[in-house]
């Protein structure tokens, strides 16, 4: 992590009870390994037997698939366990230059081919983690001795290595990924900064005098299909903007003048009797940082002041006054989606005795990741 970065690292790690171990600038280096980096660590901890190494880049990773590897090494004797996942991919030789101009089939036979879906598949590694006993380490291996590989499921092998990778590395992150014990809630009110959220935060004076800002038509939109899908939408700034509200017709209750954002936002959610999960807030300045941090759910502009986006959970691709509420509204969308198929899922699994042993199982396992 970045100079910058770690502060922040430091103090999520220790809210969810983790010890902190700041490695060193000579295991730090661009191209450090991590072998390098967890040898140094056992150096400073002689108490540790077993390092499990979990790559920050497999954001699907389950707290059940660790338990199991745990197990593996702990109870079964494995010296080192690894994760994979089964891919039914055909793989062929590669043509350079200067070599033979043909390529060849590597595990499959052309001349019977079959289908993939009749293939068993070949495993490969998915980084997601590396589990290994000290011994093993301290001869400079993370794979050896006695191995095992724990496969993991297609949809939780998320590899983040490129750019590109990041969206759909976010997709399934919203359609898979584990949200801890605590189950989603509908969000049922968001709250939105005017000033840099619904607005570009530019403030245009007139020759007499009178203030002009501008809004994206599509942060209306997304207003508007909040509250059809029965999401209270109220707006907060810290300055006196009744005028530009007005002028918008946006039909939404407002605070301005707000020298306390955090109050305001308690005031609300005791007056509506929300729970704190069922309240998003998009924000943008240090101002509203408290109040991303209490919410829910909460966002920020691309554009957001650094400790905004550093409290936040999610960060808009689109700038303030740009999208960015369409854009977090559609978010929001999403994760409901996820509460609502959890829920379809339980309803048919109580009225689906008549399935079968095997597809109630997948549909239990699929849905208890928001169940729990």
């Amino acid at each position: 992590y970045s100079d910058l970065a770690l502060p922040f690292v430091n103090k999520v790690a220790k809210q969810f009870g983790a010890q902190v171990h700041r490695r060193s600038p000579e295991v730090s280096q661009d191209s450090s390994t991590s072998l390098e980096a967890i040898r140094e660590f056992l150096n400073h901890h002689h108490e540790v037997d077993i390092v499990g190494n979990i790559q920050a880049t497999s954001p699907c990773l389950h707290p059940s698939d660790l338990i199991k590897v745990a197990d593996l090494i702990q109870k079964e004797g494995f010296d080192s366990v690894f994760s994979v996942v089964r891919r039914h991919q055909f793989r062929w030789s590669e043509v350079k230059k200067g070599g033979s101009k043909m390529t060849e089939p590597q595990n499959l036979n052309p001349a019977k081919r079959y289908r993939r879906q009749d293939w068993a598949g070949e495993l490969y590694e998915n980084g997601s983690f590396y589990f290994a006993k000290r011994h093993l380490i301290e001869k400079g291996y993370l794979q050896g001795g006695k191995m095992a590989y724990y496969e993991m499921r297609a949809e939780h092998s998320v590899d983040i290595d490129i750019d590109i990778d990041w969206p759909i590395a976010e997709q399934r992150v919203l359609s898979f990924g584990y949200f801890g014990k605590d189950p989603l809630k509908e969000v049922k009110l968001l709250v939105c900064s005017i000033d840099g959220c619904l607005t570009n935060g530019r403030i245009y004076v007139t020759e007499d005098q009178k203030e002009m800002v501008s809004y994206d038509y599509r942060d209306i939109v997304g207003i508007n299909l909040l509250k059809k899908r029965g999401i209270q939408v109220r707006l907060i700034s810290e300055r006196d903007c009744s005028k530009t509200l007005s002028a918008m017709q946006l039909g939404c209750i407002a605070k301005v003048s707000a020298t306390n954002k955090l109050q305001v936002l308690e005031d609300w959610q005791k007056d509506m009797g929300l729970s704190w999960k069922e309240i998003a807030y998009l924000g943008n300045e240090e101002s509203d940082v408290e109040c991303l941090r209490k919410a829910g759910m909460s966002g920020v502009p691309a554009d957001a002041c650094t400790v905004a986006q550093k409290a936040a959970g999610y960060i808009c691709k689109s700038s303030g006054g740009c999208g960015a509420v369409r854009e977090f509204a559609e978010h929001i969308f999403m994760l409901l989606e996820k509460v609502n198929s959890a829920r379809n899922w339980s309803i048919l699994l109580f009225f689906s005795s008549s399935l079968s042993k095997s597809v109630c199982q997948r549909m239990a396992y699929l849905s208890s990741f928001t169940l729990q």
